[in-house]
């Protein structure tokens, strides 16, 4: 083990986590990672030594076991805590909130209770984007209108105030909450990339029609006021993510108190362009039809990345290209997940 900082990342055999974890070794960082496999495997960690030559610490745990993080914690000098383990489909919180707020609130309590106990004070927030609902007007600043619309998004705002509660409780702790947008792509080694079991992103299901898992790929809503009647998001590469909280890392180590920033490209994409750069990079023809927009689906979301860009000095740097040409890769070397 060298002198380098030790990062616990929770949920790091997940999406964003293992991403972000290759990101930590290669810029030099000793990882310890807690996961409870609910919606990973743990060959991600094969795949991360692959990539990194460095295969990190793992425990199989929830984090709502304040006696196993207790545990953890005295086992490992750690410096600083990436949170990333909580339930994250949208679809799925509309039917079941309760399990929603006693997995992602109570976790993170029972995370920030086992922190004060080993006087760790540093932590980093995987947020969403999702919280900002859809009045507010593109790009959305930090200071955009909050607007819950389901329990997924409500738990991650309520993991927020308390951590902004916390913050302001101890002029010592050092908190980054992170805003993500919508993330897609893979390790441009297609060896690690998202890989859920009941996938409800866009990306997953471009690749299902790649693949001919399905026959159609379904755009809901051709009559938005966007430029091609499709909704506009704010898609960006997971390595962009990744690079985003070692930005925020970094930032977290030198100062104290609370830092609140978007991850997104800051620019707006539609579902048809997203299958039309698809098609184009990776020669494959999507076939799609139309169905009705969806309730509550807003038609232009995208990030205001000023603070980030200026604060963190953080620039996401992969394009729309890149995202389309390493979801395909990792779908090719993977075409039945991990």
């Amino acid at each position: 083990m060298s002198n380098n900082p030790t990062i616990l990342v929770t949920g790091g055999t997940g999406y964003i986590g293992s991403h972000t974890v290759v990101s930590l070794i290669e810029n030099g960082y000793e990882v310890v990672i807690i996961d409870n496999l609910s919606n990973s495997k743990k060959k991600v960690l094969e795949r991360i030594e692959a990539i990194t030559g460095c295969k990190p610490k793992f425990y199989q745990c929830d984090i709502r076991s304040i006696e196993k993080l207790d545990s953890i914690f005295s086992e490992n000098k750690i410096t600083a805590v990436i949170h990333f383990a909580a339930l994250k489909s949208i679809t799925d919180s509309l039917k079941n909130p309760c399990q929603y707020f006693e997995n992602n609130i109570s976790g993170t309590l029972s995370l920030l209770e086992s922190m004060k106990k080993h006087n760790i004070k540093n932590i980093i927030f995987s947020s969403s984007a999702s919280i900002y609902g859809d009045k507010n007007v593109s790009p959305i600043s930090e200071i955009g209108l909050v607007e819950c619309k389901n329990s997924y998004a409500f738990s991650k705002y309520s993991a927020e105030m308390i951590l902004k509660f916390e913050s302001e409780s101890d002029s010592k702790l050092s908190v980054s909450i992170l805003r993500y947008f919508n993330p897609i792509g893979a390790h441009q080694s297609g060896l690690i990339g998202e890989d859920s079991k009941n996938p409800t992103n866009i990306m997953p299901h471009i690749l299902t029609v790649a693949s001919k898992k399905y026959e159609i790929f379904k755009i809901y809503g051709k009559n938005y006021l966007t430029f091609d009647g499709t909704a506009v998001r704010d898609y960006i590469h997971v390595m962009d993510v990744a690079n985003g909280h070692i930005a925020a890392l970094k930032n977290n180590l030198s100062t104290h108190g609370l830092l609140l920033s978007n991850l997104g490209r800051g620019s707006g994409v539609s579902v048809l362009n997203l299958i039309r750069t698809f098609e184009i990079v990776n020669d494959i023809i999507i076939p799609f039809e139309f169905e009705d927009s969806r309730e509550g689906d807003a038609g232009e979301i995208f990030a205001n990345v000023e603070f980030a860009n200026n604060k963190l000095g953080w620039v996401a740097n992969k394009s729309l290209e890149d995202m389309c040409r390493d979801s395909w890769l990792w779908q090719c070397k993977n075409p039945n997940g991990y």
